[in-house]
């Protein structure tokens, strides 16, 4: 499933300033594992954190144990912000919406995310078949 909540929900991350994304969306819904936790958050998080966490070997996020932070996600134009107040709450935590994760992933058209996202056509149409019996 979604390794390391507990180490995501230690944080206290302030609500409404943070949504997970990347993998976690599929893991929370069983659609496949995760191996980390990423976190997309705002500005004013970002510039905190940013004082107390060092950077990931790109230099575009922040490693905290088995977190890591963004503040933007490349190569993918978006407004995070929009990304993080639209997140849906599951288990209590927020996460990116499916339909932004499916859309990040044909942007960026790596062979794992097409393999990602044919599990998650497979997830939402044994989903639908769920909803309509």
């Amino acid at each position: 499933m979604l390794p390391y909540l507990d180490e995501l929900k230690q944080l206290n991350l302030p609500s409404k300033q943070y949504a997970i994304f990347g993998s976690g969306p599929l893991a929370i819904r069983g659609i496949r594992e995760a191996r980390d936790i990423d976190v997309l958050v705002k500005k004013d998080l970002w510039d905190s954190l940013a004082k107390i966490y060092p950077p990931n070997e790109k230099g575009n996020g922040l490693i905290i144990g088995h977190v890591e932070v963004f503040s933007q996600w490349e190569p993918f134009d978006v407004n995070v912000n929009e990304l993080i107040d639209t997140a849906e709450i599951i288990e209590n935590l927020p996460f990116v919406r499916m339909e932004y994760v499916i859309e990040w992933k044909k942007h960026v058209g790596r062979e794992k995310d097409k393999k990602d996202l044919e599990l998650i056509e497979d997830y939402l149409k044994s989903d639908r078949t769920l909803k309509d019996s």
